[in-house]
């Protein structure tokens, strides 16, 4: 996966090489189905490099299952991702993980039996980073986590449990972040406060996809959107164009 971490869509030599662009998406006919029921029905989406790429639709249109197949965590059946060159079909999740792609799934995946300052402690498997540099990282963007270090993560509040995720992204600085309901059950002040992050995350350069039921958070922070129905991409654009495509998706 060297293209996560070198160049992306393009290869440079020289004094060239250090800068590190973030990494494009593309998919093509993907397919993937959990035992013999297929969800994903021939998915094709370009995500350009460096962009906020929110994917809306309804419950059940295949949203969580993409992100799973582009982490790594669900092979798919037919078709590929590519990430910048490299197909992810060829990497495990931890390799990603270590390349440059942070997921942050539905439900968070944290580790609830942990303290805060344990789950943070475990962000250092990316190499190179101290537990002392994560948690400094984490606390300057989130105060509250600092001050609940020693509390047990599973009984943090919804949104402090989401700050906790969302804190890999934060110190590990991936190429590629992946971002599952980040909004659901937390407070819209909550809400408001993530996004501002995803906004400062993707001004540094980071390739973002969200999945995201609330439409209207979801583009503000966008660059482009696609909406999925049934296993497919229905339609795809600017943001400014897919509010009222997408309030007809969720309708329908």
């Amino acid at each position: 996966m060297s293209d996560i971490t070198d160049v992306a869509d393009g290869r440079t030599t020289g004094a060239d090489a250090a800068v590190r662009l973030p990494p494009s998406i593309s998919i093509e006919g993907l397919r993937a189905a959990y035992g013999r029921i297929e969800v994903l029905h021939g998915v094709d989406l370009v995500v350009p490099a460096g962009s906020v790429f929110a994917l809306l639709g309804p419950n059940g249109a295949g949203k969580s299952t993409l992100l799973k197949v582009m982490s790594a965590r669900l092979r798919p059946t037919a078709g590929q991702v590519r990430i910048g060159d490299e197909p992810v079909g060829r990497a495990s999740p931890d390799r990603l993980a270590r390349d440059g792609l942070c997921a942050v799934p539905e439900g968070r995946g944290i580790f609830p039996n942990l303290t805060v300052r344990e789950n943070l402690r475990i962000w250092t498997y990316c190499g190179g980073i101290s537990a002392v540099e994560v948690e400094e990282r984490t606390f300057a963007t989130f105060p509250r986590l600092k001050e609940r270090r020693r509390q047990m993560a599973g009984t943090l509040s919804g949104g402090e449990q989401q700050m906790l995720a969302i804190s890999r992204a934060i110190v590990t600085r991936p190429r590629v972040l992946l971002l599952d309901e980040l909004s659901m059950g937390l407070a819209p002040l909550v809400v408001q406060e993530l996004y501002e992050l995803v906004g400062q995350l993707s001004s540094e350069g980071m390739t973002i996809v969200l999945v995201e039921q609330f439409v209207t958070t979801a583009l503000a922070v966008a660059n482009r959107a696609a909406i999925m129905i049934h296993g497919r991409i229905d339609r795809e654009g600017a943001p400014d164009e897919m509010a009222e495509a997408a309030l007809g998706a969720y309708l329908a």
